[in-house]
This record gives structure tokens, C-alpha cells and sequence, in this order.
């Protein structure tokens, strides 16, 4: 009788156990198979919330801290979760207002209440009196790591890009270094920046060694990081921009991933291959994402950034579809999604409006409508514990 109950006992427990595994959810493995545990929680986390809900956030301006969080939180009472900011570049030369709305580190935030004030909207906008502020790229750079790391401690999730000057051109330059417009490089000059051993490769290590002794410090810290590099390079704007095909900025991007992971083991990376939404506007294009894809071997998230309010549905399915069920996400936004929106496209697990552009393109009403709904999370609504794993 014992043996006949010790055997139930165990085919009982077997088939518990079966089950178990039968219902336990089988998670996308992150690309870098030496991922730490850490960036893998933080990557099953937005699986798990992938359909269900959305991740509120905001981008602030590098060495200006939480500004635009800040004024998120103030607006509507609640934190977004997802804390952004670029390792950015310093500006030179007399028309370095033209390029504010990209965040250069001596540059001052404009303020929102500046463009809420009456114009003549027959006429451009009038910029801003053009005034340098007195810190260098390195002090800027360092000062919003710490906020970085503050902000992780208080629960947020940090995402990180870089808007670099031509590699040649070092931590700072002319604005038109980066919007390069139609002076993009050659095609002799992209295979030259992507050869090893060449001036231009060693030029880009140089500056890409800077930005990952940073990216090391928050790995030191334990904090995972969704690293969006090169964004909107479907584009035509960014020198790495509109470079199309298998030698065009896929070799750009398989080659920083193989150094970051290969060379300085950074462990701690989501790489989120941040597109533009398409559009066929003249001289502001953005092209269909397959053009540009680098594979799925080296992307974890597929984002695209949506300007003009233009939330196509094609711009939601064709990133799922090319991703092959990876998780999809909007990098960039002028416009909070709305929520019917939100429910057409369930999606998209995080959304980021692009610091001052919220308050001046944005109706607060809208903003708050968004940010207080059930299918938006904020920061008050998820948890997270000391080995990374997140709850609601």
C-alpha cells in the first residue's frame, strides 16, 4: 500500500510538473547570447506586456537632467517609466540654433512656454538667440550617466542613442556634420568607414570607445540599457542615413554591435533598431524598413520614430511582420498616441515624445488622456526586484 501510494504520489507530481513546463512562457532570447540576466528580465518584461499594455516615457536633452520628465510628471501627475537621453555631440559655428531641436550638450533646453506665445504663422518660426553654454561634452556626458543612474534607482527603465558628428569631425562640429542632408558620405567613403584598418574606421573606433566606456559604467551599476544607435536611418537626413542594400547601413550597424559586444563585452545592451516611420514627403523622406534591416540576428526590438501624428497602420504591421514577432516600439514621437490609436496598434510596447515637442505640438488635455489611461503605464505602476524582474 505505501509503494502503491508513493507511486501516485509521483506520477502525480510528474504530471504537475509537466504541466508546469507545458505553461511556462518560452521568451525570445536577447541576440548577445552573454546577456546578463538582468537585460534578459528587463527584454521578458516587454514581452510580457507586448499586446496587452504600453510604456509611457520621455526624452531629455543631455547634461539638462530630467527637464522634460519633469514637466511630464507636472502635467499630467504621473512619471513616465522609460527615462531617455543622447550621448549627443557639441555644436559649432553661427547656425547652431538650427540644430537645437537635436540636443546638443552646450546648448540651453528652449523652453515650452517660449512657444506657446501668439506668432505670425504666415512667417518661419524665429529661433532662439543663439547662446553656448559654458560645459564641455565630456562634463555633459558624465552628468546625465549619474542621472541615468538615478533615475534607475527609482525605478525607471533607461534608454540611450547617439547623435555623433562624422567620425573625423570628433565630439564637435557643425551641425551639418550630423543633418548632412545630401552631403552624406560617398559610397568610397561608407566602404571606408567600414573597413577595418582604414583612417575612417579608426577615426569611428575612437569616438565609439568614448561612448562605450560609458555604456561600461552602467553595466558596473547593473543596469541594462535599450541602446537605439543611428536612429531613423531610413531617412535622408543623418550622415548614416539613406544608405540602402546589403553594403549600405547594415554593415554600419552589424559593425558596431560586433565591436560593442565582441571587443568591450557589453553585456547590458537591448540593441532597438530605431527606423522613421515611411513617408513620401520631398526632401523628407523615409523609406520602407526592409531596405535597411540588418537581421534579426542583431536586432532584440524594432522601433520607428512617428512624426506629423502620422500613425499609419502599415507603419505599426510591417515593423511586426520584419521583425518576425520581436517586439516593436515607438523610439521617437512628436504626438502621443492616442488611445484609439493604441488599440488599432497594441503593439507598440514603449512610446517616447521628444522633450519639448510634447508640450508645443500636444494638447495637455490629450497628453493627460494618454498618460492616465489603463493601457499606458506609468512608473507608480510596475515594480521591480533586486535580480530585475518586473511586475504590475
Amino acid at each position: 500500500m505505501k509503494n502503491l501510494r508513493f507511486l501516485i504520489i509521483l506520477v502525480t507530481g510528474l504530471i504537475i510538473s509537466s504541466c508546469e513546463q507545458n505553461n511556462q512562457k518560452q521568451y525570445i532570447q536577447l541576440v548577445n547570447p552573454n546577456a546578463t540576466e538582468k537585460t534578459q528580465e528587463l527584454y521578458n518584461f516587454i514581452q510580457d506586456i507586448n499586446g496587452n499594455y504600453t510604456l509611457s516615457g520621455m526624452h531629455n536633452f543631455l547634461g539638462k537632467g530630467s527637464d522634460y520628465s519633469d514637466q511630464l510628471e507636472q502635467l499630467t501627475g504621473k512619471e513616465g517609466i522609460v527615462w531617455g537621453t543622447d550621448f549627443s555631440f557639441c555644436v559649432e559655428g553661427d547656425n547652431a540654433m538650427r540644430f537645437q531641436h537635436c540636443g546638443p550638450a552646450n546648448l540651453p533646453a528652449i523652453s515650452q512656454e517660449r512657444f506657446k506665445q501668439p506668432r505670425d504663422t504666415t512667417r518661419p518660426r524665429e529661433l532662439p538667440e543663439l547662446e553656448f553654454l559654458d560645459i564641455t561634452l565630456q562634463e555633459a556626458r558624465d552628468k546625465s550617466i549619474q542621472e541615468a543612474i538615478k533615475k534607475y534607482s527609482e525605478g525607471h527603465i533607461i534608454t540611450l542613442m547617439w547623435h555623433g558628428c562624422f567620425p573625423t569631425e570628433g565630439d564637435c562640429c557643425n551641425g551639418s556634420s550630423i543633418w548632412a542632408m545630401e552631403n552624406r558620405p560617398t559610397p568610397e567613403q561608407w566602404d571606408e568607414l567600414v573597413t577595418e584598418g582604414t583612417e575612417l574606421n579608426d577615426a569611428w573606433k575612437e569616438g565609439a570607445d568614448k561612448i562605450a566606456a560609458y555604456l561600461k559604467q552602467l553595466q558596473n551599476e547593473g543596469i541594462p540599457v535599450l541602446w537605439r544607435p543611428y536612429h531613423e536611418m531610413n531617412g535622408v537626413w543623418f550622415w548614416w542615413c539613406n544608405h540602402k542594400g546589403e553594403q549600405g547601413f547594415k554593415r554600419l550597424w552589424i559593425m558596431m554591435y560586433k565591436y560593442f559586444t565582441d571587443v568591450h563585452k557589453l553585456n547590458n545592451l537591448i540593441w532597438v533598431w530605431n527606423t522613421n516611420a515611411p513617408r513620401d514627403i520631398p526632401g523628407d523622406e523615409a523609406w520602407d524598413y526592409e531596405l535597411f534591416y540588418p537581421g534579426s540576428e542583431y536586432v532584440d526590438i524594432l522601433a520607428a520614430d512617428v512624426y506629423r501624428n502620422d500613425y499609419k497602420q502599415s507603419h505599426h504591421d510591417d515593423l511586426i511582420v520584419l521583425g518576425g514577432g520581436k517586439p516593436i516600439a515607438l523610439g521617437e514621437v512628436g504626438n502621443v498616441p492616442t488611445l484609439e490609436i493604441l488599440e488599432q496598434q497594441p503593439g507598440w510596447t514603449w512610446f517616447m515624445p521628444w522633450g519639448w515637442i510634447l508640450f508645443v505640438f500636444d494638447e495637455p488635455e490629450i497628453v493627460k488622456e494618454i498618460m492616465l489611461s489603463e493601457k499606458v503605464l506609468t512608473l507608480d505602476e510596475i515594480e521591480r526586484d533586486s535580480n530585475g524582474k518586473y511586475r504590475i
